[in-house]
């Protein structure tokens, strides 16, 4: 439930997630939303650059799939690590004017990708990409959450769909610009960067004067719906949904360029246009998810996206060409929509810790993209492609411990 402390000129409420009553009906603040997924969008196409440019890499650099998979791992967990810690101190003391220092990370990642010379130097601009949205989704998720005005999974959703366009966006563009162009044109994109910036300074400004007007009119403290011990292991199943989600779309993403080469002799161009067809459904996904999320419950949303998706999971190492591509537009279609759900859970879960609570699933999310990208490249250079394509088969099974979800009194539940 939220509350409205204050009305801007603009018309804007300000908006908290303490159960304050409030005789007027907040509506959500579109334009803001509008400027986070944006700079959700550039954030992300940052970092799908890199996996997009991996074909690139691999021959320039003379990378094994070992080092390919430590690229990921380096930014991924990079932002796994520190995005709890970014969360837990915006809890105590927001920070309205770390977004756009986050962007400028990110540009600096960018520009050292554009001119790395060495293997190192790639490691390091991935650790400044993954340093960015470290500090980039703990916050944005809260202001996400602020603007909301009650519609926490609709919020959600429109700040995850930048996001997921992003990283639909980076393979559609390594294919017209990177491939033709070479490693250099990836400085470009740095435009885009300093757009962000821009973007998340206007963001900054609403959000300090939001957090001002909430101070003056604090809220009292919202008691968690369950007992600790219940709160924890909610907590415990849903980062093994976000487990089994994000390992396996590790392995779907980070070598599906190199699986449509190997096993149907794509051309690289063409495979990176593939995997923007895959990582669009995906973006188109989300934003369903966090709409019904707010209709029928999160946790519905949740058993489907994951679980659901299990069937197209096994059929699609046994498909041709053809039917790759479909059952991949439909994975990314179901499995996408779980992400919103299972943050606004948690987040309602454990009020009063929106930064804590998003910063570990955004941390967890990216730590387990890093690792899965990692420990899956060792088994393709030990194995090859396809099994790992097989292997990653059975994750979505993981789903079924949805079913430990508590019942009762929850209201994602509904």
């Amino acid at each position: 439930m939220t509350s409205i402390t204050t009305l801007e000129a603009t018309g804007t409420p300000a908006i908290t997630d303490s159960p304050v009553v409030s005789t007027t009906k907040a509506k959500p603040a579109f334009g803001i939303l509008g400027f986070l997924s944006t700079s959700h969008m550039v954030n992300d196409m940052m970092q799908s650059l890199i996996l997009a440019m991996y074909p690139i890499l691999k021959g320039d650099f003379s990378l094994s799939f070992t080092q390919i998979g430590l690229i990921s791992l380096t930014y991924q967990f990079t932002a796994s690590l520190l995005q709890p810690l970014i969360g837990f101190l915006t809890d105590r003391k927001p920070q309205p004017y770390w977004l756009p220092l986050g962007m400028l990370s990110t540009l600096v990642g960018l520009i050292l990708l554009a001119f790395a010379p060495s293997y190192a130097v790639l490691l390091l601009a991935s650790a400044f990409i993954g340093i960015g949205s470290a500090i980039f989704h703990p916050e944005s998720s809260r202001i996400a959450r602020l603007a909301s005005g009650g519609r926490h999974g609709f919020a959600q959703s429109v700040f995850q769909v930048g996001g997921n366009m992003g990283s639909a966006l980076g393979p559609l563009l390594a294919a017209i610009v990177i491939v033709p162009f070479g490693q250099h044109s990836v400085a470009w994109f740095g435009l885009a960067a300093l757009l962000g910036v821009v973007m998340l300074l206007r963001v900054s400004r609403w959000y300090a004067s939001q957090h001002a007007a909430v101070t003056r009119a604090r809220a009292p403290a919202v008691a968690a719906p369950y007992p600790l011990r219940v709160v924890v292991g909610a907590i415990a199943v849903l980062l093994v949904l976000i487990f089994s989600k994000y390992f396996y779309v590790a392995g779907l993403s980070s070598f599906y360029t190199f699986y449509l080469i190997e096993r149907f002799g794509v051309s690289v161009q063409n495979s990176q246009l593939l995997l923007f067809v895959f990582l669009f459904a995906s973006a188109v996904g989300t934003i369903l998810g966090g709409s019904v999320g707010d209709r029928i419950g999160r946790k519905p949303v949740i058993w489907v996206s994951i679980l659901g998706v299990a069937p197209f999971a096994l059929l699609l190492p046994h498909a041709n060409l053809f039917w790759t591509v479909m059952l991949t537009i439909i994975i990314g279609l179901v499995l996408s929509s779980a992400f919103s759900a299972i943050l606004v859970y948690a987040q309602e879960l454990m009020p009063g810790k929106v930064g804590m609570v998003s910063g570990l699933f955004f941390g967890f999310a990216f730590g387990m993209g890093g690792l899965g990208a990692a420990v899956l490249g060792v088994f393709a250079d030990h194995t090859s492609i396809d099994y790992v394509y097989h292997a990653i088969a059975y994750l979505p099974l993981l789903g079924l411990v949805a079913a430990l979800l508590p019942k009762g009194k929850h209201k994602a539940e509904r």
